[in-house]
């Protein structure tokens, strides 16, 4: 029965790590690839709100460099990220008795196109989206709309990491 335990354990770490591709971060990223690059993905809603494109590039960066390590590179990478912001909208939620809005919800859709150059396989074009719901009589402004995008882009950039390496 001791035994047992033994090759039990044994078996379970050796299919952990015989196929090279799994990591205890949950990624699922091939031994060849050791690059990514992010390009700038454009602000073309209908709503422009400066730096929001800049912002949400540089989020998408620093989860992939904190999540995994692939380094970042401007051309060539191994795994290239693009895409558009293709929404920022703001429209109330909820109404109050005076016809004013008690809740606003700001939401933020990104398209974004992958590309896997060690396996095509993976490519994909996918709209990912969020929102922040917020008070009525708030204005999205300073700490609330720093609060909101740092919200919006911490699950939209998660959930684009989860796509294309943990394949959720």
């Amino acid at each position: 029965m001791k035994y047992i335990k033994y090759i039990l354990t044994l078996i379970v770490t050796i299919s952990f790590f015989s196929c090279g591709y799994y990591s205890l971060s949950g990624t699922n990223i091939r031994e060849d690839v050791k690059s990514f690059q992010v390009n700038y993905f454009q602000n073309t809603a209908a709503q422009i709100e400066p730096g929001v494109d800049r912002d949400f590039t540089l989020a998408l960066q620093d989860l992939i460099q904190n999540q995994t390590n692939l380094e970042l590179v401007n051309s060539n990478g191994d795994l290239v990220y693009e895409g558009e912001i293709t929404e920022y909208r703001i429209s109330p939620t909820t109404a109050t008795a005076n016809n004013t809005a008690a809740q606003n919800r700001l939401s933020v859709s990104v398209r974004v196109r992958f590309y896997n150059k060690k396996a095509e396989d993976d490519d994909f074009e996918k709209n990912f989206s969020f929102f922040y719901d917020y008070e009525g009589g708030s204005l999205l402004s300073g700490s609330i709309k720093d609060t909101a995008l740092a919200e919006i882009f911490e699950r939209i950039t998660q959930d684009i990491f989860n796509a294309s390496l943990a394949k959720w």
